[in-house]
């Protein structure tokens, strides 16, 4: 029996001012499927702090034109409580099915509450719409993709005039007025088309020329012009770019992933469209070892995520994780603007709190500052404004200079002109790494080999637990409050000395009973860290009944040939721990 509520939510839609086509289905899906269509308007798709993200379709509970356009008026309200004059916004999409269809429709709507619009001709990456709203000196911007989730779904990610996604208090505000929405009615839809201007080629060359100048080694470059590179765009926007990024860095030995390369919002060739999956990266892997390749590079649909392949000591080809990717990628920015005599004495980088420490290691060693934020780019690019706003800190360094931030989730965000995760610089990027190691006869493995002598072995893990059903939440809430009010003594045979709870924002020395303010915002993660330097952080999902754990734990590292064993050891490690906490 349909609840009444749900039923109140389908009556106004057959009733309303929706498409005749949508009333069909739903008159066809009360007879053919009533559980389908229950779920599809028990609730509202909820408009987080990123924006929207769901299974495209009819109804309140899913991406549609309805739900894009309601969210579209809630945010154009609040940009006109927020700025005065002419405002302005830009809007990029990417290769999702129904992505060009729902930026359409989110420019008309802007348009027709007067706001200018700037709307890409065709699909483009997620950096390039972050770079735009910088360069045209937009007041906000919305990307249409879901990432790296299945084809099914599609998003909306809205962002703020310094080209992040928004923080608080514009975040929170921006749902009450996406909330206030009550009806299609409420909707403005047409009229301003006058308003809506192309982007195309001219941005992508501005674009195209910011990522140029991250290079620090363009010499090596043309020295390498013929490392040998397998890309693929997993059926993404990356297709777009990243040729002609490489082109520009001087590669011109570049070798497509071509049953990838085309389009495509049915990910024909994966199950998940995700460059974190082995299985997504298969088919380049097969390509690189045909050819003996010096890289793999591959980015997921919107191409703010990368992955890259590398050859082992083995000559086996291997897939590196994201905070081994991160590892190289800060390093390198560290060491060779020093080595190039370009680096400046208030240069910083910015890592997330469950991104691994051994990134803090290599900076405190090279006297750079490492600041610690929440996960996600939003606080990244907080912490860039706070830092280049400030005339003077209490440690003297007056304003900073950024110079690479990213997190564990195959994120990178290299310079200061853009506020997201880039995966077409640091295609570019980690492709000047490849050949600057060449040009010494060596590889990116050889290099993260020797980055573990140096700064000690890390190796982290992540462990997703599920919750399913109704009480799912409720359980996930009572482990947290079990983690918080009663922490484990010991873990795998070591004390846990330090207790961090950032939703209290307070840290806590389990054995002296000393206690610190944690000076983040407020965020339900909790993180024990282990006398033999283990951390584990514990992250339930704000959207689903999911909670995450990351395991970090590290050793020494002596002897580059005892790696593989060293790293067993470590992986066995972190499977004690997983057992003895019950994850399993």
């Amino acid at each position: 029996m349909m609840d009444a509520i749900t039923q109140q939510k389908i009556d106004k839609w057959l009733h309303g001012n929706y498409d005749q086509a949508v009333k069909d289905e739903i008159i066809a899906l009360q007879k053919s499927d009533p559980a389908a269509l229950e779920d599809a308007f028990y609730k509202n798709l909820e408009f987080g702090t990123g924006g929207l993200r769901g299974i495209m379709g009819i109804g309140t509970n899913r991406m549609n034109k309805y739900t894009v356009g309601m969210a579209t008026q809630g945010y154009a309200n609040y940009l006109k409580q927020c700025f005065t004059g002419e405002i302005s916004v830009a809007i990029a999409y990417d290769c999702r099915n129904n992505s060009s269809l729902f930026a359409s429709i989110t420019a008309n709507v802007f348009a027709a509450n007067g706001i200018k619009v700037y709307l890409f001709e065709a699909l483009r990456p997620t950096p390039e719409l972050s770079y735009a709203i910088r360069t045209l000196g937009c007041k906000g911007g919305v990307v249409c993709t879901a990432s790296h989730n299945p084809k099914e779904y599609n998003g909306y990610k809205a962002y703020w005039d310094d080209g992040a996604q928004m923080v608080p208090p514009h975040d929170k505000n921006v749902i009450t007025e996406v909330e206030k929405i009550a009806s299609v009615d409420d909707v403005k839809w047409s009229g301003g088309e006058a308003k809506i201007i192309s982007l195309g080629e001219a941005m992508d060359a501005d674009y195209l020329n910011m990522v140029k100048g991250l290079s620090v080694y363009p010499e090596v470059c043309a020295a390498q012009s013929d490392l040998k590179i397998v890309y693929t765009s997993i059926h993404g926007t990356g297709i777009v770019l990243v040729p002609k990024a490489l082109q520009q860095f001087g590669f011109n030995n570049v070798s497509i992933v071509e049953e990838q390369s085309t389009p495509d919002g049915n990910f024909p060739t994966v199950v998940y469209p995700n460059p974190e999956e082995t299985e997504a990266m298969s088919i380049g892997l097969k390509q690189a070892a045909a050819l003996d390749a010096d890289i793999l590079l591959g980015t997921d649909p919107d191409a703010d995520r990368v992955a890259i392949g590398v050859k082992n000591k083995k000559g086996e080809w291997v897939l590196l994780n994201g905070n081994q990717t991160a590892v190289l990628a800060f390093n390198y920015m560290i060491e060779a603007r020093k080595a190039k005599g370009i680096a400046q004495p208030n240069d910083m980088v910015i890592k997330t709190i469950v991104t691994t420490d051994m990134i803090d290691v290599i900076a405190k060693a090279s006297e750079v500052a490492c600041y610690n934020v929440l996960t996600g780019f939003k606080w990244i690019s907080k912490m860039i404004r706070e830092k280049e706003a400030r005339p003077d800190d209490p440690f003297g360094r007056g304003k900073e200079n950024y110079i690479i931030g990213g997190e564990e989730s195959f994120g990178l965000m290299i310079g200061d002109k853009i506020r997201d995760k880039d995966a077409i610089s640091a295609v570019a990027l980690s492709c000047e790494m490849a050949a600057y190691e060449k040009s010494k006869g060596r590889t990116l493995y050889d290099k993260l080999v020797d980055l573990c002598m140096q700064y000690g072995f890390y190796k982290e893990s992540l462990v997703s637990v599920t919750k399913k059903g109704m009480n799912g939440a409720k359980e996930i809430e009572a482990m947290m409050e079990g983690y918080r009010n009663n922490p484990p003594l010991t873990i795998d045979g070591a004390a846990v000395i330090q207790l961090l709870d950032y939703e209290l924002q307070l840290g806590k020395n389990l054995s002296s009973s000393e206690t610190w303010t944690i000076d983040l915002p407020k965020s339900n993660v909790l993180q024990f860290v282990l006398a033999d330097g283990t951390k584990i952080s514990a992250r339930p999902s704000g959207t689903e009944p999911k909670i995450k754990f990351y395991f970090s734990v590290n050793a020494k590292l002596t002897d580059a040939a005892a790696f593989d064993a060293t790293e067993k050891l470590l992986d066995e490690k972190i499977a004690r721990i997983v057992e003895e906490m019950g994850l399993k």
